[in-house]
Order: C-alpha cells, then structure tokens, then sequence
C-alpha cells in the first residue's frame, strides 16, 4: 500500500480523507515548506510558477485551524479574477465535503458578476472562511454585511497581478479592518517594487519561501517556431490551427482590440471561436467559461487573463500570436497545456523584431524547434542562428574566392563566368578541407 506523506503534518481525519480520495499522495516543494509555516501561524511569502500546488499549500493548513464552534470568519482568501476564485473555492469545497456533520466547514464565495443583494440576504450566518475577489469582498463590508475583523488569516493568491489589475487599494482596505495580528500569506510569481509597500504595512519579518523551478516548462511540451516572413499572421495562425485540428487550442495575444481581431478573422474563416479578455461583461466571461467547459470551442482567443487567472483544461495546443511583453508571461502561457502527465504543442509566430526577446526565453532554459508551414503542412527548418551562421561563413568564401581568381588583364567574351567557375572550385574544395 502506497504511503501518504500527507499524513505526517497531523491533519484532521476529514483532510486525510480527502487528500487520499483527491489522489494525492506526496506534498509539492511549495506544500512541504509552507503548511508547516501556516500551521505555526507564521506569515510567509510563496513565490512559485503555476501548476506548483500552492492552492492546497494554504488550504489544507487553513482548514486544520478553522474552529467550526465559532460562527464567525476565521479566513479570507483573495483573488484577482472570479474565475480564479471560483477555482479555489471548489477545491476547498472537494475537501469539505468529507466533514462530518459536528465539524462541518461553512465557505462562501464572493465575486463580481452575481446578484449583490441576494448575496447580502444569505449572509445572515458569517461563513468560516470567505474567498473572492477584493472589490466584492470590500462592497459587501462596507454595506455591513460582512465582518472579516474576526478573521486573522488573509490570503493574497496571485499578488503581482492583483497590482497589474488595480486591486491593491480595496486589498489595503480589507486588510485594514482585519486585526492588527494578522497572519497574511502572499503567493505571487514575481515581487514588483511597487507590491512592497502593502507587504511591508502587514507583513513584519515575513519567512519567504522561493521555490526554483526544476523546469520552466513541462518535459512533454515541443516549442516550436514558425517565421512570418512578411506573410499575413492571421491567415498563417489559421493554417496553423486548420493543420493542427486541435481537440482544445489557446491563441495568445497580448491586448484585447488584437484578441477581437484575430477572433473576428479566424471566425470569418469558418471556424467556431471562444473569447477570453478583461472588455467581457461578468455575464459573458460566466457563460463563456461554461461553453469552454462544456467543449462548445475547439479554438479560444485569449490574452493573459487566461494564463494565469484561468484554468481551462484539456488543452492541447498553445500559439503565441505575438510575443508577451513580460517574458516570464511566455511560460505561463505554455504552462496551460501538457499539464497532469499529459502531451502539448506551443507554437510562436514571429517575425524579424522578436529576436532579443526569443534569445532571453532560449536563456530561459526553454528549446525551440524551427519549422516553417508549407502547403503540405509543417516541415523542419534549421534553426534562425545557425542561417546567421552560415550566410555569414559563405560571405567570407566568396571573398577569400574572388582574392584568389585574378580579373584576365584582356577581358574576352564569357570571362565572368569563367571567373565564376573557377570561385567555385576553389569553394569546393575548402568545403572538403572543413569537412575534413
């Protein structure tokens, strides 16, 4: 029987249960550093990569310390997007559902989009623990139907990109009716100057936990490259996708007017496309993630909302239409297909200007095929650097050629292109002293 080293951190009965009934049965490098952290009431920073495990890394410990005697918030986890916090409170949800009746766990989610009142009218009995998104989660605390200063435990999933969206100041407003001895937990993929401001107000000596990717990018995934080569990138992003028939694809940009476009041109073409961008209403982006969800879109259109603020499973191929402007967003991209043990294809267009920015990913650790798109399909070319390479090394034979065949002082009829056999010969020839 196969040990589970969840055990040894003493979780109650219920947790135990659900882990195993989760199918997990080894704590990830996050889960190992920070449950014991969060279980000893410390505040911390986790800063890891997508896919890492962190939800569970501050659900599981949360879970262990809620009292479910007192009828009152004891934990408040943040998100930036509602389907994110959706996400998360389907997880706790998944593991709650193993309590037993006397010790049953009351979460409620709170995010944009749904009927405000009717969320005022049900929060007659204060939830255990509160996920949502700041905005909805402040609203309802002002309005008086929320009291979170019973609460010493907040948490900020995906803090750098709640600065990105404008949500620090409603976060600084949460927090600041939370008490004075507040166990905050920050979960973040990178720490911007302008983020430690707000950690330095709640936060005194956080411990950070810095977890190095072993990989950037999953082992079964193929980068491959695609030059646009002055063709039209709409139409070869179609080609691509018509070639590949996909069973669920992702095309990136990185805003929304490109995402609408490349979506309208794609749809034109006869192919049935999802769109995922801030400009949809909470009501569209709700029934677009169920369409999503319920397989309707074989193609999605998207920007970077989806990489990271999303989950959208079964993903099977990834296209950049254009590069992002963080890189590091390049591996959240990616990092929506080949995820649990599964195979994926991420394909870049991308043109002459890229370069630098394909260099610093390559640095990244990240290999990348080179393949052009024919009308027979895809074909393997060599790579961008080694046509540098070689363009170059036949510029200096031509050179070292022409210095070693001398013009005839009296030019006859036809001596350029004795001239031109002669060059070759002797390119030829230092061909097969290199080879040699």
């Amino acid at each position: 029987m196969k040990v589970n080293r969840f055990e040894r951190f003493n979780f109650k009965p219920f947790i135990i249960e659900a882990i195993k009934d989760l199918g997990f049965h080894e704590p990830t490098d996050i889960q190992e550093q920070m449950i014991p952290m969060v279980l000893k009431n410390d505040s911390a920073i986790g800063q890891s990569q997508t896919g890492t495990g962190k939800t569970l890394a501050y659900v599981l410990p949360i879970l262990e310390k809620i009292n479910p005697e007192k009828k009152e918030v004891q934990a408040v986890i943040t998100a930036p997007t509602r389907e994110l916090a959706s996400q998360i409170y389907q997880q706790i949800l998944k593991i709650t559902e193993h309590c037993r009746p006397e010790e049953a766990i009351l979460t409620k989610v709170f995010i944009g989009g749904t009927d405000k009142q009717r969320t005022i009218d049900k929060l007659k009995v204060q939830p255990h623990i509160v996920v949502g998104t700041p905005g909805r989660i402040k609203d309802l605390m002002s309005d008086k139907a929320l009291f979170v200063h019973t609460s010493d435990m907040l948490v900020v999933d995906e803090a750098d990109m709640m600065l990105d969206m404008g949500f620090i100041e409603d976060l600084d407003q949460v927090a600041a009716r939370m008490p004075e001895k507040l166990q905050m937990l920050v979960f973040s993929a990178t720490i911007p100057e302008k983020l430690k401001p707000f950690l330095k107000k709640y936060m005194e000596n956080p411990k950070t936990i810095h977890i190095q990717e072993k990989q950037r990018a999953a082992v079964n995934l193929d980068h491959y490259l695609l030059p646009s080569r002055h063709r039209n990138k709409k139409q070869l992003v179609y080609e691509a996708l018509t070639h590949y028939n996909p069973y669920l694809a992702i095309v990136f940009t990185n805003t929304k007017r490109m995402a609408e476009e490349v979506a309208g041109f794609l749809t034109e073409k006869g192919l049935k496309v999802g769109r995922v961008h801030g400009d949809l209403s909470p009501r569209e982006r709700k029934k677009m993630m169920k369409q999503i969800q319920d397989l309707e879109y074989q193609y999605i259109v998207a920007t970077d909302l989806a990489s990271r603020g999303i989950d959208i499973e079964g993903v099977s191929h990834v296209i950049n239409y254009e590069l992002p402007t963080d890189l590091d967003f390049y591996i959240h991209r990616v990092g929506r297909t080949a995820r649990a043990g599964k195979s994926g294809i991420a394909l870049t267009v991308y043109e002459l200007a890229d370069e630098d920015a394909l260099n610093r990913i390559e640095k990244m650790g990240i290999e990348f095929k080179n393949i052009d798109l024919k009308k027979d399909g895809f074909v393997e070319t060599e790579g961008r650097n080694k046509r540098k390479t070689r363009v170059r090394k036949e510029d200096e034979a031509d050179k070292v050629a022409k210095s070693l065949v001398k013009k005839p002082q009296k030019v006859k009829p036809g001596y350029k292109k004795k001239m031109q056999w002669e060059m070759d010969k002797i390119k030829k020839r230092q061909r097969k002293i290199n080879k040699k």
